[in-house]
């Protein structure tokens, strides 16, 4: 009997699979049935060649080795976690039980079950590739494990040739940070990192210097700072029943004023004053609920309301919670559910809202702000599934409770309040300006209720306009500007997420659905993605580039350096690396090739590597010692190690480290006036900075004299010649 072998991302997936179509026969490694085996990877199995892989020479880092790009790319069994040197037994023993089951004669077909984005694809692909599989491949797309949806998915399997454009961009995405990260982390590091035992690995990577860049403008910022100071005079009415509200002082619609002595003669003016009711604006506002969320801010939400997470942590824990069935695929960008998903987020919303004290509040609606496919991209909005957990840990309560709840409040009444603004005029020739106060009455509480959320809005007393207040005190306080604020996980990934663009913000908390923002992340336009941005995160602290204080982000000395110095500023270009980023979602969308993608990242790559050779701006750090024997001339001009007399020239003794100080014994220049270079020439040179010549010939054979300067341009980084005629 002919049987398909699928192929999970991990073994909890795979035994979700086996549950919902009934495989029970457990072997080692995978699990069988009459119609179907299922087996599993642990990720990623392979991974790309080392360099060293391609050519041994490459094991030791050497400036001129690089660039380093391979004709051709090559997968191997991915390395120990522990020992770099060593294969990871684990990852190889379960390659050869998939090899094993790929070439069993009774299997006919193998489907894909990996998760259904960009790394998902990469994971099976490559394993594919590797493994020179040719039989029929299929793919299972899901975005989630429970049995109704793996049932109905294996009802609609796709060819897994029709998901070309999404492992050319997941294929693309490795190839090119791998291009990126090994060239540019080996040149920076021999250029950067110091020497000997000394010497620093300065990891150099595409989307972790932009995202480093954020970090580092933010304390720019911070840093410079000038505090700037205003005054502003608010007053107390009393209304006849006795009810006490304050009110703020405005002239030409501002309530800023410079001089404090100015606001100091208008509040003397208010003494025992009345004011006068002129206006009184009263206007009906509705307040929806944030959208569902996506995992940045799903991220962004825990990571501000809880002590000790990160972003990282919390899509471990939502992973956890999408593999046990609780919640839909984690990893996306999409605040809205695509409109097939009416009925089954029908189905989820009539089995959580049993039994809460707010059930009845609770009805199911069609609305855009929930189901629109317009602003779905590969995966909807994180919800929960119909599945009701059990057993949950206080960190996937957590979790799980922020995704039900905001599930929920869709489908709770929108809170209504009402907004007040009153207008005061006191009759005194002194005070020109008016005094306004704004409040906020709720009506209806809806939605907030399901988080408790209270209002901390001003709520003003019962006054009508024409009615008569009394000023019961009056002061004036001094309002210094604040410096923005260190950036926070939440904070930063907003960022990454929307490539730098500013959005204006309702709230402190809120999660804007604006249209604008909207488009810029579903075209791709972002630093990483949503599955990559909490490793970048926790690379950066990792690595010694930026550190945690609290939930402020700031950058170390390493990373502020890392900024300063680096040559090849696109890298560091929130442009461009968004650029890139919609560039590979294009080519899972069809509209852009892999090999011209790959061909501008290799450019881009030579180019780089070049600009850090060239760089000169560190060298002066290091302090190489001169050989044995040898006598220091003097000090290079550069970097101010010694220079020294060498076969052919007089060098930098610094020229490991890549300084190219060097004066040839058979400079054509000098020879060309009938001297030559010497040893006291060059010693004179470089204590003077220049050196004199007497009885020298010209080409019409007039005798001269001249010094002669060596000196560097800084466009082109070479020495060149320079005359002084002396009379």
């Amino acid at each position: 009997m002919s049987k398909s072998l699928i192929i999970a991302e991990k073994p909890s997936v795979a035994r979700n699979i086996a549950e919902a179509l009934n495989i029970k026969s457990r072997k080692d490694g995978f699990i069988e049935g009459n119609e179907y085996i299922v087996t599993w990877a642990f990720g990623h199995l392979l991974q790309l060649y080392d360099a060293k892989d391609y050519d041994k020479s490459m094991s030791s880092w050497r400036m001129e080795r690089f660039p380093f790009i391979p004709e051709k790319f090559r997968y191997k069994i991915k390395g120990d976690g522990h020992n770099r040197a060593a294969i990871d037994k684990g990852a190889e023993k379960q390659i050869n039980i998939i090899k094993s089951l790929i070439h069993r004669e009774d299997v006919h077909k193998i489907i894909s079950a990996t998760d259904f984005d960009r790394e998902g694809q990469v994971i099976s692909d490559e394993l594919f590739i590797h493994l020179n599989v040719n039989k029929p491949i299929y793919r299972l797309l899901l975005n989630e494990w429970t049995e109704d949806e793996v049932k109905k998915g294996m009802e609609n399997l796709k060819l897994n040739s029709e998901m070309q454009p999404l492992q050319d961009a997941g294929i693309g995405r490795q190839l090119a940070d791998w291009v990126i990260g090994i060239n540019l982390t080996s040149v920076a590091t021999l250029r950067y990192g110091g020497t000997g035992k000394e010497r620093k690995t300065l990891n150099i990577g595409r989307v972790l210097l932009p995202t480093l860049k954020i970090i580092y403008d933010r304390d720019k910022e911070i840093e410079n700072f000038e505090a700037t100071s205003y005054y502003k005079l608010t007053a107390n009415f009393k209304s006849k029943d006795n009810s006490e509200f304050e009110s703020l002082y405005y002239e030409n619609n501002s309530e800023k004023f410079d001089e404090k002595e100015y606001l100091d003669k208008i509040s003397t003016a208010l003494v025992d004053k009345n004011g006068l009711v002129i206006d009184k604006e009263i206007e009906k506002r509705k307040e929806y609920p944030q959208p569902l969320f996506n995992l940045s801010n799903l991220q962004g939400y825990i990571t501000s309301k809880y002590k000790g997470w990160t972003s990282d942590k919390v899509l471990k824990v939502a992973q956890n919670l999408y593999e046990k069935k609780y919640i839909t695929y984690p990893r996306t960008a999409s605040v809205v559910l695509e409109e097939s998903l009416m009925g089954r987020a029908e189905k989820v919303l009539y089995n959580l809202k049993k039994g809460l004290p707010y059930e009845d509040d609770i009805k199911f609606l069609k609305s855009k702000r929930v189901f629109d496919n317009s602003k779905v991209e590969s995966h909807s909005a994180i919800t929960p599934t119909y599945v009701i957990p059990k057993g949950l840990s206080s960190e996937e309560e957590n979790v799980y409770t922020a995704i039900k709840n905001r599930f929920i409040m869709q489908f709770m009444p929108v809170a209504e309040f009402e907004e007040t603004k009153i207008t005061i005029k006191v009759n005194d020739e002194n005070i020109p300006g008016e005094f306004i106060s704004k409040g906020k009455v709720e009506i209806i509480k809806g939605w907030r209720i399901v988080e408790k959320i209270e209002t901390k809005d001003t709520i003003l007393p019962l006054v009508e306009k024409g009615e008569t207040l009394q000023v019961t005190h009056s002061k004036v306080n001094k309002v210094t500007k604040k410096p923005p604020k260190y950036h926070t996980e939440k904070t930063l990934l907003r960022v990454m997420e929307t490539c730098g663009k500013e959005f204006k913000e309702e709230r402190e908390d809120d999660e804007s659905n604006s249209e604008e923002m909207m488009n810029s992340i579903l075209s791709g336009f972002s630093i990483g993605t949503p599955a990559t941005r909490a490793e970048t995160i926790k690379k950066l602290k990792d690595i010694g580039y930026i550190t945690a204080k609290g939930k402020s982000l700031t950058t170390t000395d390493l990373g502020r350096t890392i900024v300063e110095i680096f040559p090849a500023k696109e890298l560091l270009d929130l442009e461009y690396t968004g650029r890139l980023e919609k560039t590979l979602s294009d080519i899972e969308r069809g509209k852009f090739k892999k090999v011209d993608f790959l061909d501008l990242i290799f450019d881009f790559t030579k180019q780089s590597v070049e600009k850090i050779k060239n760089d000169n701006s560190m060298l002066h750090k290091f302090n190489v010692e001169i050989p044995e024997g040898a006598e220091e001339i003097g000090k290079c001009p550069i970097c101010g190690n010694a220079v020294i007399e060498g076969r052919k020239g007089f060098g930098c003794n610094n020229w490991k480290n890549g300084c190219k100080f060097t004066i040839w014994k058979d400079d054509k220049y000098i020879t060309s006036f009938g001297k030559t270079v010497s040893k006291d020439m060059v010693k004179l040179l470089l204590k003077n900075g220049k050196v004199g010549f007497r009885n020298l010939k010209s080409k019409k054979g007039n005798t001269f004299s001249a010094y002669f300067k060596y000196e560097r341009d800084e466009e082109t980084g070479y020495f060149n010649w320079k005359i002084e005629f002396i009379d």
